[in-house]
């Protein structure tokens, strides 16, 4: 385990609300009493199915969306007191995020090298005279090769694989602390997504960078991340280490998600009962457990309360009322 120091990022009771339609009264809460560690060179997962809060919590960090409550820290600093001392673009820098589509992230009718070369001179990493050698041993990074023809293509002449590669580079190109990776692989071909995900697996391990992967993949949680949190409707439902949320599961949902991925040797899938329920929108003044409407375990009690969170073991915890 890493000590308390090498926490880069944390997030304490982290809310966010949206206003629903035109009325700025009625609000729909996306995140809900969110918390966790982001540590120096490891990846802890956030999954979840759509409308869970993963891609919210990652543009609240990006400064996208601003947090209604809660606290952020970077590197040991409230977030709001590191900006006034640093600056946005600083933390800009040390912060990235790549995103889900890769050929949508990329502007088509700019070459390769423009996109990696931008944030290089925007950040000051390089100068006109340096840029090209640095553009160069970032494509060759990625693996990206033959790297001066890679350089010259513009995004749909690329896979979807390499657009990802490139996206990616660009990211790292100015040495960011952590990267966000918002379903990196989820529009991709089956065939290349192990590619990408080895690949942050060494900027991981070789370079230190921290990932907060987002996914609703659990399977690869468990292939990437050291830590997992299963989110639903805004909340953390389940979290710790991923060998022992994924192997281990306790609450319905996370069972739920692990009964969805296929087993080597078996034909078909492990049937999971589940009652039919809408996904529920959440609003500051609901009340229960998120997941009781669709729950084969609910009852009146997870209706009226919402669970506490009880430990499992030293780095696993849940919140259900029926543990």
């Amino acid at each position: 385990m890493l000590a308390e120091r090498d926490v880069i990022l944390s997030v304490d009771n982290l809310v966010k609300d949206f206003p629903v339609g035109q009325s700025a009264k009625q609000l729909m809460r996306a995140v809900n009493d969110v918390s966790f560690e982001l540590r120096k060179g490891e990846a802890l997962a956030i999954v979840g199915e759509s409308g869970s809060g993963k891609s919210t919590g990652a543009r609240i960090l990006t400064r996208i969306f601003d947090h209604t409550a809660g606290e952020i820290t970077f590197k040991g600093q409230p977030l709001k007191q590191y900006i006034e001392q640093h600056g946005e673009l600083e933390y800009a820098r040390q912060v990235q995020m790549i995103f889900q589509d890769p050929f949508g992230s990329l502007n088509p009718v700019h070459t390769i090298y423009h996109h990696i070369a931008r944030p290089l001179l925007i950040h000051k990493r390089a100068d006109k005279n340096t840029v090209p050698k640095l553009v160069y041993e970032l494509l060759e990074l990625v693996g990206l090769s033959p790297v001066k023809e890679t350089a010259e293509k513009y995004p749909h002449e690329l896979s979807g694989g390499q657009r990802q590669r490139v996206a990616i580079a660009r990211a790292i190109a100015v040495d960011p602390e952590v990267i966000l990776a918002d379903e990196p692989i989820s529009m991709l071909d089956v065939s290349v997504r192990l590619g990408i995900l080895n690949l942050m697996s060494d900027l991981k391990d070789k370079h230190g960078i921290s990932f907060m992967y987002i996914t609703h993949d659990i399977a690869t949680a468990r292939y990437f991340a050291e830590k997992t949190a299963v989110m639903y409707v805004g909340h953390m439902v389940e979290w710790g280490e991923s060998d022992s949320v994924t192997q281990n599961p306790l609450h319905p949902y996370s069972q739920l998600l692990l009964s969805a991925v296929p087993e080597v040797g078996k034909s078909g899938r492990r049937e999971l009962a589940v009652k039919k329920g809408d996904i529920p929108l959440w609003k500051p003044d609901t009340e229960g457990c998120p997941f009781a409407s669709r729950c084969p375990k609910a009852s009146s009690q997870c209706a009226q309360s919402m669970p506490t969170t009880t430990q499992i073991a030293d780095e696993h915890f849940v919140r259900c009322h029926h543990i």
